[in-house]
């Protein structure tokens, strides 16, 4: 199986707002950039986005190292908790329905498929594959704000 090292991240103009995702996939020494994003959303449905993409880009089963920003997906996959929600109908311990459950779905049937252990690291925080995927997110995401008005002289 090959190794792949995954990092992702997704960013949110208000939350929600426009969105944006960013992946970077580093296979024997080569890099592979992602990044996508959507007008109206949040910020942990574009977490689950890049994570998605990186790993749907994948042409094989592969062993992956996929680090993350995000608590919203470390915890839910690392502590069990997606593939309770889903095998108690999407709802949380708590009984409330359980969010991205589209999302879920998704990421939950990839790992079937490949062998991903997740990593968390601290967000803006200096990790340089965070930061590079953290300005791939951003700038997706920017492309959905409207263009400034021009300033306008004031007259006396």
């Amino acid at each position: 199986m090959k190794r792949v090292e995954i990092y992702t991240d997704g960013a949110c103009k208000g939350n929600p707002g426009c969105g944006g995702w960013g992946a970077i996939l580093v296979y024997n020494g080569r890099e592979k950039e992602l990044s996508g994003g959507e007008a109206h959303t949040t910020n942990n449905r574009m977490e689950l986005c890049g994570v998605i993409s990186a790993l749907e880009a994948l042409k094989e089963p592969c062993a992956v190292t996929l680090t993350t920003d995000s608590r919203y997906v470390t915890e839910a996959i690392n502590n069990g908790w997606a593939r309770g929600w889903r095998a108690n109908g999407w709802r949380k311990a708590d009984r409330s329905p359980a969010l991205n459950v589209d999302l879920w779905e998704r990421l939950l049937d990839l790992l079937e498929c490949h062998e991903v252990t997740f990593v968390w690291v601290k967000g803006h925080a200096g990790h340089p594959y965070n930061e590079r995927c953290d300005r791939l997110a951003t700038a997706f995401a920017e492309r959905f704000l409207p263009a400034a008005e021009p300033k306008r002289a004031e007259t006396v």
